[in-house]
């Protein structure tokens, strides 16, 4: 008797999955990308903020969670290229974090960023994670998927460019940037 992978049962897999949550967040990410260029007046200062919370929390948990598996099984040149990829991209999200968003130098730095991002995103959905859809079997990703979950609960919500592209890094400053980080939100709004 074979097993259909229909219904909620297959739905909460997806939803677990590690790969299907970061496939998520990366049309999310490009979504506000196209709105924050889009916007104007306090709309722009918003859809970035979103944007910028979400690639510092997407990027910190992917270093702390699929990162290594990614060394593991798309081996140290794979993980360190994506690592470096996102120290840099930290970097530019600091620098942006530091413009007027009404300016004309945010909007070229922004659509810079983007390319850089959607650059780096493409390297992952095509080099590293079939990669991990490869090695790692759906129980394996769904457990990543509940680690990242945590991970992004305690991840930074701005750019710390010092722990950028770093597991270890991220791992022992990353819980106390994020406190400070959810002080500062949580005092600016």
């Amino acid at each position: 008797m074979s097993s259909m992978t229909t219904g909620p049962q297959h739905a909460a897999e997806q939803e677990d999955d590690i790969l299907e949550q970061l496939l998520e967040q990366h049309d999310r990410i490009r979504q506000l990308f196209a709105e924050t260029m889009e916007s104007d007046g306090e709309a722009k200062k918003q859809c970035f903020d979103e944007l910028r919370g979400l690639l510092a929390v997407h990027e910190t948990a992917e270093e702390m969670i699929l990162r290594p598996v990614a060394k593991r099984v798309a081996g140290k040149y794979e993980a360190d290229a994506r690592n470096e990829e996102e120290s840099q991209a930290n970097k530019e999200l600091a620098a942006l974090e530091d413009l007027d968003v009404h300016s004309a130098e945010f909007d070229a730095k922004l659509a810079q960023f983007q390319r850089a991002v959607e650059h780096h995103a493409q390297h992952e959905e095509r080099e590293e994670f079939p990669q991990i859809r490869a090695a790692c079997d759906i129980d394996e990703r769904r457990s990543m998927g509940r680690r990242l979950r945590a991970a992004e609960r305690m991840a930074p919500t701005h750019p710390h460019p010092a722990a950028a592209g770093s597991t270890a890094a991220q791992w022992t400053v990353g819980p106390f940037a994020a406190l400070l980080d959810r002080a500062k939100d949580a005092m600016r709004s």
